[in-house]
């Protein structure tokens, strides 16, 4: 039997298959290893080191240091640390690319000081949060690492690709390769299926390494991946979200605004609005407590970059020739709302709290009216983060290209006076194995459950 079940008689039952109901994270995970990673050279294998307290690491440590000096096998003893030894709660990885510098990192945190080599961290309770930005996470590239040494990471990245099909004209893989002198980044209806791409896949890649979330969260279109991870959109559902939605705002909003983040308080910001009623602009995003951005045509936005600049704040355009969660999205309604009425959301398996309703979503809410709320309404990021953090979720892992919510995230949580860790996935022009080793490294080192065995080379 390929499950691993005695016996000599053999039973089949025949039934429709399933619909498809987003990442199955049970399933996604089971049985899968890295090795493959590792075997390509990509780094050796992470030697984790844990004890009570902070002496009792130290001399782990320092004897874990003399052993690796004495020319053990490093991949077996790599893998009898993570699969014998208990994890302690003062925690420490090394993720060295050889011998000799495997041998300094130990010393180092047998001696109490850092080294680049080292993440360190002390395991806490709490639950895990899975964020999904919109954009700006993107850079060309982006895929480029991961597709060419991680085949599960290419594999669903064609899945995706094949679900986006119907809707584009161009090819997904090409586009995060950064294949051609341009990447096609620069347009909207890329730049999102694009996004929405990575995003999954990454998920995928924290799944298959044993890591599942209590609750997801997305920011703007970043919903809709957050949807299909937590079970609610199919992924062709998902797929002709982002893909049809995305060409409307090109075809019919691109051109006509902008949007701009401010270092200004949302009240602040809306009585800056109060004193101009014909400023046209509005309040599109409330990113933390400190973190505002405003939308609206561009000249209205010039002014208000010149007042916010002379009360001494910050003022940055974004870099998009549209205005997201304003009036201006009225326009384009009606045919959103035709392209999406086949779409038939579900129950969802994994909790997800709305930042346009501030309410957790359980699945038939997502409907077509739903997801244009989703670009029309302002983006409460603060008061849906706000709201995990009081139910007692500690840990916000981006699964993204590049963590552009880890300040915000860190500004809410420092306003509420409660201690959270932040992670991303990659960043830009980091988009390798172990740029996600170094991350996974630290969220297990603070306590988030993984399964190190399937980062390990093959046996």
């Amino acid at each position: 039997s390929s499950f691993g079940i005695s016996g000599t008689n053999a039973h089949v039952i025949v039934e429709q298959a399933p619909e498809d109901e987003g990442l199955d994270m049970a399933q996604s995970a089971d049985g899968v290893s890295f090795g493959d990673v590792a075997a390509l050279g990509e780094g050796m294998a992470p030697w984790v080191v844990s004890g009570h307290g902070p002496d009792a690491l130290r001399g782990q440590a320092s004897k874990l240091a003399k052993y690796a000096a004495g020319g053990v096998d490093l991949a077996g003893a790599a893998r009898t640390l993570v699969l014998s030894r208990a994890a302690l709660s003062v925690r420490a990885v090394v993720l060295a690319d050889d011998r000799d510098e495997l041998v300094v990192a130990l010393e180092a945190v047998a001696a109490g000081v850092s080294h680049p080599s080292v993440v360190t961290g002390v395991a806490h309770e709490g639950r895990v949060v899975w964020v999904f930005p919109g954009q700006g996470a993107q850079w060309v590239g982006m895929g480029r690492e991961l597709l060419q040494v991680l085949p599960q990471f290419a594999q669903q990245i064609g899945e995706i690709e094949a679900a986006l099909a119907p809707y584009v004209d161009w090819s997904l893989e090409e586009v995060l390769r950064g294949v051609g002198p341009e990447s096609g980044l620069e347009r909207v209806d890329v730049v999102q299926p694009a996004s929405f791409a990575v995003m999954v896949a990454l998920a995928g890649l924290w799944s298959r390494a044993g890591a599942s979330p209590d609750a997801v969260v997305g920011h703007s279109q970043g919903e809709i991946a957050a949807a299909y991870v937590a079970g609610i959109l199919s992924l062709q559902d998902a797929a002709r979200i982002v893909a049809v939605r995305s060409q409307l705002i090109a075809s019919q909003l691109s051109g006509m605004g902008g949007m701009t983040s401010l270092s200004v308080p949302a009240d602040q910001v809306r009585q800056w609005l109060e004193d101009e009623p014909d400023s046209r602009l509005s309040v599109a995003v409330v990113n933390s407590p400190v973190s505002t951005v405003v939308a609206g045509e561009p000249e209205a936005l010039e002014q208000l970059e010149a007042r916010a600049v002379l009360a001494g704040a910050t003022a940055k355009r974004i870099a998009v020739d549209y205005a997201s969660h304003t009036p201006q999205v009225d326009a384009i309604r009606v045919r959103l709302l035709e392209a999406l009425a086949d779409i038939r959301p579900q129950q969802g398996r994994i909790p997800m709290l709305s930042s346009v309703t501030g309410t957790w979503l359980e699945g038939a809410e997502a409907v077509p009216d739903y997801w244009f709320e989703n670009l029309r309404q302002p983006v409460r990021f603060d008061h849906a983060v706000d709201q995990l953090i009081q139910s007692g979720h500690k840990t916000y892992i981006e699964c993204s290209p590049h963590p552009v919510l880890t300040v915000p995230l860190q500004e809410i949580a420092d306003t509420a006076g409660v201690d959270v860790l932040t992670l991303g996935t990659l960043r830009r022009d980091q988009g390798t194995w172990n740029r996600f080793m170094t991350e996974a490294a630290t969220a297990w080192a603070n306590g988030v459950s993984l399964d190190f065995a399937r980062l390990l080379p093959n046996a």
